[in-house]
């Protein structure tokens, strides 16, 4: 079965348009409400490690769609973790605060995040 260039093109685009609006919505998410627990560090390890590997094969094949999509991809998947790096911290620092200001020795971190 032959395919036409043009609806190979479109497929591409909106293949890479639905993979990388769950990234900028869960941006989004988290900016909005400073946190981002749910984001599993096990998650963004294989994402990225996938997405690198697709990098790789789409600059072997020379297809621009794959390069282009999976490259945003990777660029939104850092910022998702500097994000929960970077809430985490502030929770844990949070956390301290309040464990000094209430005298309290045995606080389990992982409860609260």
């Amino acid at each position: 079965m032959e395919v036409d260039g043009t609806l190979l093109t479109i497929l591409g685009v909106c293949a890479g348009i639905l993979i990388l609006t769950g990234w900028v919505e869960q941006i989004y998410k988290g900016y909005k409400t400073k946190s981002m627990k749910d984001i599993s560090k096990f998650l963004m390890i294989f994402i990225g490690a996938g997405s690198i590997l697709w990098l790789i094969y789409g600059i072997i094949v020379s297809d621009v769609f794959i390069i282009g999509t999976n490259t945003a991809g990777l660029v939104l998947m850092i910022i998702v973790s500097a994000m929960k790096r970077r809430y985490q911290n502030i929770v844990n620092l949070w956390l301290i605060q309040w464990r000094i200001k209430y005298n309290i020795k045995n606080l389990k971190k992982d409860v609260y995040y």
